[in-house]
C-alpha cells in the first residue's frame, strides 16, 4: 500500500500571470489568475521561478495563506495572499504534479523518518529540526536533521528539493537544439541544482554547496554519519545526477561519495488532493565519470 507522506488541503488551480508582481517587485511574489475567477490574486513562490515551472503561463497549485483573511482595502497595503505549493506540467494527454516548494521537502522527509520509510535509516533512537553546527575555521552551518541511529551513532542529515528533470542534463542552449521524440515518457533525469546565477561559472547556491562540503569534511573526520537527502517530488524520472551545468558542486558530489557521505534519494508522488505519497528512496545515480 501506498504510503502517504503529508496532504496539502484546500488547493486552488491558477496560472502565473507575471512574475514578479506588477505591485510587489520581489521575484518571490507572482501574479496570479485563478482558474474558477477573473481576478487576479498575489502570490509566493518560495522557488523563484523554478526555472520555468512557476514563471509566467506555468499551471500552478496554490492555497490560501492563513494570515489572508481579508483583501487589502488600497494598494499600498497589498501583500501575498496565496502560497504556491505545486507545479502542473502537462505534455499531450499527461500530467505531471511537481513538488515545488523547498520547505516541504523537509516535512516529507520527517514524515518518512518516522514512518521508517528510509531504508538506511530505520527504527532511529531520536532526531530534531534544524540544527546549527559550529566549529571554527571548519563548519558554520544550520542542518535540517540530526539523531541518533538505532545502532547509537549519531547522523546529520542534510535535505534538497529536486523539481527538476529532462531527458538529458544539459544546458538550456543544447536542449533546444534536441531532439526528444520516442523517448519513454518516465526516462527523465533529475538533477540538482539548476537555477539564475550572475555567470555560467558560478556556483548555482553557495550554500548547497557549502554544506555538501561541510558534511563531507564531519564524515573524513568524525565518525558521525553524513546524509545527504534529495527528495525527487516527481515521477517520470528514472535516475538522478547532481548537474552538469554546476560543475562545482558536481565536484563536491563525487568527493562526498567518495568520502563515505551518504545519499538518499528519495522520489514522491503528488496528486490533485494535495497528497504525497512515497515511492522509493533508491533512485539510482548516473555515472560520475563525467
Amino acid at each position: 500500500m501506498n504510503y502517504l507522506l503529508f496532504k496539502i488541503d484546500n488547493l486552488i488551480e491558477g496560472q502565473i500571470i507575471k512574475r514578479p508582481s506588477k505591485y510587489i517587485k520581489t521575484p518571490y511574489v507572482a501574479d496570479i489568475l485563478p482558474v474558477s475567477s477573473q481576478e487576479e490574486v498575489l502570490g509566493h513562490t518560495a522557488s523563484l521561478g523554478c526555472c520555468g515551472l512557476a514563471d509566467v503561463g506555468a499551471s500552478i497549485l496554490m492555497t490560501l495563506s492563513p494570515e489572508s483573511k481579508t483583501k487589502p482595502k488600497n494598494q499600498a497595503n497589498m501583500k501575498c495572499t496565496h502560497t504556491v505549493y505545486l507545479s502542473l506540467l502537462k505534455h499531450e494527454t499527461r500530467e505531471q504534479i511537481i513538488g515545488i516548494h523547498p520547505k516541504i521537502a523537509e516535512q516529507l522527509v520527517e514524515s518518512a523518518l518516522k514512518g521508517n520509510k528510509l531504508s538506511i535509516l530505520q527504527n532511529i533512537k531520536r532526531y530534531r529540526r534544524e540544527t546549527s553546527i559550529y566549529i571554527k575555521d571548519k563548519i558554520d552551518s544550520r542542518f535540517d536533521f540530526t539523531g541518533i541511529d538505532e545502532n547509537g551513532v549519531p547522523f546529520i542529515m542534510e535535505v534538497k528539493n529536486v523539481p527538476l528533470a529532462d531527458y538529458e542534463d544539459v544546458s538550456v542552449k543544447e536542449r533546444c537544439n534536441m531532439d526528444f521524440t520516442g523517448y519513454d515518457y518516465n526516462s527523465k533525469v533529475a538533477y540538482f541544482p539548476d537555477g539564475y546565477r550572475k555567470k555560467s561559472s558560478d556556483t548555482v547556491s553557495p550554500r548547497a554547496l557549502k554544506h555538501i562540503k561541510e558534511l563531507t569534511l564531519i564524515k573524513e573526520e568524525t565518525s558521525v554519519r553524513s546524509i545527504m537527502c534529495y527528495v525527487i517530488q516527481r515521477t517520470d524520472v528514472n535516475r538522478f545526477q547532481p548537474s552538469v551545468i554546476d560543475p562545482e558542486y558536481r565536484q563536491a558530489f563525487k568527493d562526498a561519495v567518495k568520502s563515505g557521505v551518504e545519499i538518499i534519494t528519495m522520489v514522491v508522488s503528488w496528486n490533485r488532493n494535495g497528497e504525497a505519497y512515497f515511492v522509493r528512496d533508491d533512485l539510482p545515480i548516473s555515472s560520475l565519470t563525467k
